[in-house]
C-alpha cells in the first residue's frame, strides 16, 4: 500500500481491455496516481493484487469468469486494506446494493467523467463515501428483500408436482394447451386445473409470470426465446369447464 505523499496504486480491471488502458492513460495523468496493472477478468484482478498490493481496484460489474461482485468479496477477505470501486455501466439500485453487500467502497458508473472518477478515488482513499449513504442503505435494503422475497419462491415452485412442472415447461417451450393435453393424455379441463393449482401455488396470476418465475429459478429451461405473452393469450383460464 502506498506511503503518504507517494502516489495512489491503482489496479482496473474490465473485460475490455480497450476502455481499461484508455482509463489507464487518462488517470495517470493524476500527478497522485498510477496505474500499476490493467486485467480483463475478476481473477485476473485478484491475482493483480496479491502480487501489486494497491490501494484501489476498479472493478466492471459484468466480467466473464470471476465477475465483478466475486472479485470484490474475494479481494476484501484477503486485502482489508484495498479500496474496490465498482464500475458499471448500469446505475440501476440492485447493483448498487450488491456491490456494497460485496464490500465495495462505492460504485460509479462507467460514464462518470475521468475528473469525477479521480476524484472519487481520492475521496474513497479519504475514507469518505462516494454514494449517498442513504441511497447504499435503501440499496441494500431493497436487495434483502428481493432475496427474501426469492427464498419464499422457491418454497412455492418446491411444492409444485413432477407434473405441474411438467406442463410449465411444455408452456415454456411455447406449445399450445392443446397439444399439451394431447400429448400428456388428459382433458382440456384437467390440464386448467393442473395450470389453475400451478398460478395458486406460486401467488402469481397468470401463466406468463410463473413461466418467469420457473426459468429464473431454474426450474424450467429454454432453449430459444419463447413468445410468452403468446403462450399467455393462447388459452385463457376459464372458472370451470371444457
Amino acid at each position: 500500500m502506498g506511503q503518504p505523499g507517494s502516489p495512489i496504486t491503482i489496479v482496473i480491471a474490465d473485460d475490455h481491455r480497450s476502455f481499461g488502458e484508455a482509463l489507464q492513460i487518462a488517470l495517470d495523468k493524476e500527478r497522485d496516481m498510477r496505474v500499476v496493472a490493467v486485467v480483463t477478468d475478476g481473477l485476473e484482478a485478484v491475482e493483480a493484487v496479491n502480487d501489486q498490493s494497491p490501494d484501489v481496484v476498479l472493478l466492471d460489474l459484468q466480467m466473464p469468469g470471476v465477475d465483478g461482485l466475486e472479485a470484490a468479496r474475494r479481494i476484501r477477505d484477503a486485502t482489508a486494506d484495498v479500496t474496490v470501486i465498482v464500475l458499471t455501466g448500469a446505475g440501476d439500485e440492485l447493483s448498487l446494493g450488491r456491490a456494497a453487500q460485496a464490500g465495495a467502497h462505492g460504485f460509479l458508473q462507467k460514464t462518470e467523467a475521468v475528473s469525477g472518477l479521480a476524484e472519487a478515488i481520492r475521496r474513497a482513499r479519504r475514507g469518505e463515501p462516494i454514494n449517498d449513504p442513504a441511497d447504499v442503505e435503501r440499496a441494500v435494503a431493497g436487495l434483502r428483500r428481493r432475496r427474501e422475497q426469492d427464498g419464499s419462491m422457491a418454497q412455492r415452485l418446491s411444492r409444485l408436482t413432477p407434473r405441474e412442472l411438467e406442463i410449465l415447461q411444455r408452456l415454456a417451450e411455447g406449445q399450445a394447451p392443446d397439444q399439451i393435453a394431447a400429448e400428456l393424455g388428459m382433458s382440456k379441463h384437467t390440464l386448467r386445473t393442473h395450470t389453475q393449482n400451478v398460478l395458486t401455488k406460486l401467488g402469481v396470476h397468470s401463466k406468463l409470470e410463473a413461466i418467469v418465475v420457473a426459468i429464473r429459478h431454474g426450474k424450467v429451461r429454454t432453449a430459444e426465446v419463447v413468445d410468452l405473452t403468446a403462450a399467455e393469450e393462447a388459452e385463457p383460464l376459464p372458472a370451470n369447464g371444457d
